[in-house]
């Protein structure tokens, strides 16, 4: 496998992405069907998605994944969860947390075919970048989805790495944990800066891929204060992991 040229492997990469999700979208939506009535939260559509994404990384021979401190999630919590963004593969490698969140996702991910047919019947949320109107609906709706007792995903980061070193974090996420009291889960993730880069499409083979569920924070260690200084609080939490996790 490692004498495969890399377009060849990268051709694999995106062709057994979009067949599976070709596949497996019909079935998404049948769930969403039958489903929607009864579980208003899309709990069961979520956790298909998660099983979907695990089939793509199953399929696909050129990384190592793995998710290391699961165990943290507390199943009955509800999070604001922030995760460093290096990569398209961010997204796919988060689904194995198998937990049940929303995504924050800019508008132009859900026009991909199956893909974004999938985020749309999930109804995660929405934001157009630049427009302060969509800022101001997505922390609406993120609120909303906290109280209704869904997690939210968000990179704090607001785009991809160029070089996987984390960059300054926007304070959105923060200012939502305050205004609803929730705990905030750090995830790192590394190695995925070099898998794919961004804005590419060549796949780098034979990387080890890892996302850390760090501690969560409680509500408690930062109610009353500014959300400049949570976000610098998690910042630097989150800062300090991935510099003991260089990536390889």
């Amino acid at each position: 496998m490692n004498k495969i040229p890399r377009f060849l492997a990268s051709c694999y990469f995106w062709f057994e992405l979009f067949f599976i999700s070709a596949l497996l979208f019909p079935v998404s939506f049948l769930i969403f069907l039958l489903t929607f009535l009864f579980d208003k939260r899309l709990v069961i559509l979520h956790q298909f998605t998660c099983f979907w994404s695990f089939i793509v990384l199953k399929a696909n021979f050129m990384w190592r994944i793995s998710v290391v401190g699961r165990e943290k999630i507390d199943k009955h919590e509800t999070y604001v969860i922030v995760s460093n963004h290096q990569s398209g593969a961010d997204i796919i490698v988060l689904f194995l947390l198998w937990n049940n969140y929303k995504w924050v996702a800019k508008r132009s991910l859900y026009n991909f075919p199956f893909i974004g047919w999938n985020m749309w019947l999930n109804r995660y949320i929405v934001i157009d970048r630049g427009k302060k109107s969509s800022m101001v609906k997505m922390m609406y709706d993120a609120a909303k989805t906290l109280r209704s007792g869904s997690s939210v995903m968000i990179f704090p980061e607001g785009t991809r790495s160029k070089d996987g070193r984390l960059q300054t974090f926007k304070t959105g996420a923060f200012h939502l944990a305050l205004e609803t009291g929730r705990p905030i889960l750090p995830v790192v993730i590394t190695g995925t800066s070099m898998a794919i880069r961004k804005g590419g499409f060549l796949v780098n083979k034979n990387h080890d891929i890892q996302a850390k569920v760090l501690t969560p924070i409680p509500y408690a260690s930062f109610r009353g204060m500014e959300p400049r200084d949570v976000t610098n609080m998690v910042h630097e939490i989150m800062l300090k992991e991935s510099e003991n996790r260089p990536v390889k």
